[in-house]
């Protein structure tokens, strides 16, 4: 039986994507008899691009576009064989990255 913890983190573009992948993850986990700590929000990463609209002249023409990247941390305390391998057989939401570290 193995000793220690999960760390689960997830990043993704949409929110609501990333907290239905920490339900899954959180109800699989739970459901095989693990100690759940999270989710935890991590701040929320802002890429901000600005591009001019027209390629010579205007300099004041401008368009202004951002990237959001959200972040969650769950650590799955205590688990048993059956939530390894039930983790590693779960379906996530596409657009969702996982990393899981031991």
């Amino acid at each position: 039986m193995p000793k220690g913890r999960i760390r689960v983190r997830l990043k993704a573009y949409d929110a609501r994507v990333i907290d239905a992948a920490c339900k899954d993850i959180i109800n699989t986990a739970l459901g095989t008899g693990a100690k759940i700590s999270g989710p935890i929000p991590l701040p929320t990463k802002i890429e901000k691009f600005t591009v001019t609209t027209s390629p010579h002249t205007d300099k004041d023409a401008r368009e202004a576009f951002e990237m959001r990247i959200h972040k969650r941390l769950i650590d799955i305390i205590e688990p048993t064989n059956k939530t390894i391998d039930s983790l590693t057989h779960l379906e996530l939401p596409a657009g969702v990255d996982i990393e899981l570290r031991m």
